[in-house]
């Protein structure tokens, strides 16, 4: 058998895949992460055909004709329309195998799951994988793959707190002895965030912005939690002087009412208030797993801290208001968007020793 895997090895190029809601990172063994696009598949209605996938997919969002269609294929962290994510994915898997040898084998892949996936969807990216060229599919939990590529100690008896908000959905997860001892997967993230923000444009100014542009005011002053209020009332020397600036942003959209373009300066205040009722929600999560999560690993909790990762952990001030309202040190990651792919490539660089951490599907194979 190991004579076996080494000649597999020798011509496929196994790889980790993070098949997420807003972006997919694709790692390829010994080789490292090759790929970040946008999980954004065109598609032309009249004739079925895939016109472009990725980066050069999401530069016609809101820009297409009628027949053309630019759809993001991946909803909450699941497939929604099975037949483009199969597209999608074979694309990845082409794009990202280098060699391309007479006796090249299919690789094997491993994809990374939201926490509590049903049979159902777990199939449906197994079978996806497959009929766009995978050899053999592992799932992996979400929170689980981001904890070992932060390289929390996840087999061991120590409790590791994990939250990863990606674009569709805020994975929290309690891990220990690699497993997850509390897991939940809540559908508000990145994108209800920037719904929140288009609603908001659209209700205090009677402006309508597209998703672009909601996207680029959160990632450019979006704010979760401000301790100016706190400051001021210290009144010390020290915090008027490193007060921060206040930021704004000149959003462009047309006028509802006149139905003409205009362009608006919207302040991280009002954003902050526009997403507060979603990060909210977000926390309150955060602290129901606590609440939920045995007590000895509660102690190892307080004393490593909540790890923040995914994209949506950047949003500024959202770790000072998890702390604020766990009483838990709180960090956010290096590098967070690629947490999960990390972590799947280190499992398939030592699948042998962390096969333990993937997630069961010998149920979902058919019967021989």
């Amino acid at each position: 058998m190991k004579l076996w895997d080494k000649f597999t090895k020798l011509f496929s190029e196994d790889m980790a895949i993070d098949l997420g809601t807003a972006n997919c990172v694709v790692y390829v063994q010994g080789r490292g992460i090759v790929m970040f696009e946008p999980s954004v598949v065109a598609v032309n209605q009249k004739t079925g055909q895939i016109l472009a996938v990725g980066e050069e997919a999401k530069k016609m969002v809101g820009r297409t004709p009628s027949h053309i269609t630019a759809v993001r294929p991946m909803r909450h962290g699941v497939i929604s329309d099975f037949e483009v994510t199969e597209e999608m994915f074979r694309y990845f898997i082409e794009k990202a195998r280098k060699r391309k040898l007479l006796f090249n084998m299919r690789p094997r892949v491993i994809v990374g799951v939201p926490v509590g996936v049903t049979e159902v969807e777990k199939k449906a990216v197994i079978d996806a994988g497959k009929s766009a060229g995978a050899r053999e599919v592992f799932l992996i939990d979400e929170p689980m793959a981001s904890a070992i590529g932060i390289r929390l100690p996840v087999c061991e008896p120590q409790g590791s707190f994990v939250v990863d908000l990606g674009g569709g959905t805020t994975e929290i997860a309690v891990i220990s002895l690699g497993g997850i001892v509390f897991g939940k997967s809540l559908r508000v993230a990145g994108d209800k965030l920037c719904e929140d923000i288009m609603q908001f444009v659209q209700e205090e100014y009677k402006l309508l912005i597209g998703e672009r542009m909601a996207e680029n005011i959160k990632i450019g002053i979006g704010l979760a939690y401000s301790s100016d209020s706190a400051a001021g009332k210290a009144g010390s020397a020290a915090a008027k002087k490193e007060k921060p600036v206040k930021r704004d942003f000149k959003m462009r959209g047309r006028n509802l009412v006149t139905g003409l373009p205009e362009e608006i300066v919207i302040s991280e205040n009002e954003i902050r208030k526009a997403i507060d009722r979603s990060v909210r929600q977000i926390v309150n999560e955060i602290k129901m797993a606590i609440e939920e999560t045995p007590p000895e690993l509660i102690a190892d909790i307080m004393h490593n801290g909540i790890y923040l990762c995914g994209g949506g952990s950047q949003l500024r001030g959202l770790d000072e208001l998890i702390a604020k309202e766990t009483r838990m040190p709180v960090k956010t990651v290096e590098d967070p968007k690629t947490t999960v792919v990390r972590g799947a490539g280190m499992v398939l660089e030592n699948l042998d020793t962390l096969r333990e951490v993937l997630i069961e599907t010998k149920e979902l194979e058919p019967p021989k």
